[in-house]
């Protein structure tokens, strides 16, 4: 410090920054580069062919396809993840009944939002595999329950109709444990006053969700719906493990088409960093959008 601050300062921020730059910005600068060339990725040779590989996307249908399904899962796991952790978080915070102490939460509610946040302490490749499991069809605990009270058991990840389902499931029920806890901690800030003087003037719990704790927590809501979009442009891990994108394509994604285009049979690099680039701009469009969109005036107490 007795050289003045400014030394400090920079003595503690340019080796984070040259690492960010050399491990982050980097590769992001290099799959521009091999974007623009027909790389094979174990090649020595990397010509350039422009645009052609954007071009070959724009014409391909594979890629379309998981377009598509990433385009349900944006519309869909934001929307049902959000719902259910609001829901679930309302019911643990003010659930329970109203009486001299005021509003309370439900009881046990803190052995819920463990169970709720379990999930979190799972990798995604564990949960991957156990909900595999459950949906196998023969030995799966899923057709084991539906088999006991005389329904048809189907193969759930392998048939075309069901399997993206199966995934999307699956990806809500890992996801929403986390956002009730989230939802809950901001839920806490709020003072009970509130929800006491609105319930007295006879406003259901419908009512109240929709006019006091969504507005009131409407910046949490608002990163938990940007980071769930990412989610689910995503969807990588989960959809590689549990089906790889089959049967016959039905729930493939855009991270399972990436892969199997660098790392499958043709090892096209190349061709596999347009659709990362691609996917670079989408999510960032996607990002800024929903910022944009859910923008509106906060929400202070006083």
């Amino acid at each position: 410090m007795k050289h003045g601050k400014y030394p400090l300062i920079v003595t503690f921020l340019v080796p984070p920054l040259l690492l960010y730059v050399v491990f982050v910005v980097s590769p992001y600068l290099q799959a521009f580069q091999i974007s623009t060339t027909d790389w094979l990725g174990y090649s020595a040779e990397a010509n350039p062919v422009g645009l052609a590989n954007f071009r070959a996307m724009w014409h391909d249908d594979y890629v379309w396809n998981a377009l598509k399904n990433n385009a349900v899962l944006l519309a869909l796991v934001p929307v049902l993840t959000i719902g259910l952790g609001l829901f679930f978080a309302t019911m643990l915070s003010m659930g329970g009944r109203k009486g001299r102490a005021g509003v309370t939460g439900a009881r046990g509610s803190a052995l819920y939002r463990t169970v709720y946040f379990f999930p979190q302490v799972l990798s995604v490749v564990i949960i991957a595999a156990l909900w595999k499991e459950v949906y196998q069809p023969n030995a799966g605990l899923l057709n084991g329950i539906l088999r006991a009270v005389g329904l048809p058991a189907p193969p759930w990840l392998g048939d075309p109709r069901t399997a993206f389902w199966c995934v999307l499931a699956v990806m809500i029920w890992a996801n929403v444990g986390f956002y009730v806890v989230l939802f809950g901690a901001a839920m806490s800030a709020i003072p009970r006053e509130i929800y006491e003087a609105v319930l007295l003037d006879g406003a259901s719990r419908w009512t109240t969700l929709r006019r006091i704790t969504i507005p009131l927590l409407w910046d949490t809501v608002q990163v938990a719906w940007i980071y769930l979009a990412i989610a689910a442009l995503d969807g990588f891990i989960l959809v590689q493990l549990m089906t790889n994108g089959g049967p016959n394509f039905s729930s493939d994604v855009i991270g399972v088409r990436l892969y199997d285009t660098a790392f499958g049979s043709e090892t096209k690099f190349g061709y596999a960093s347009a659709i990362g680039v691609v996917m670079f701009f989408l999510t960032l469009s996607v990002a800024v959008l929903a910022l944009r969109v859910s923008r509106r005036e906060r929400i202070e107490l006083s």
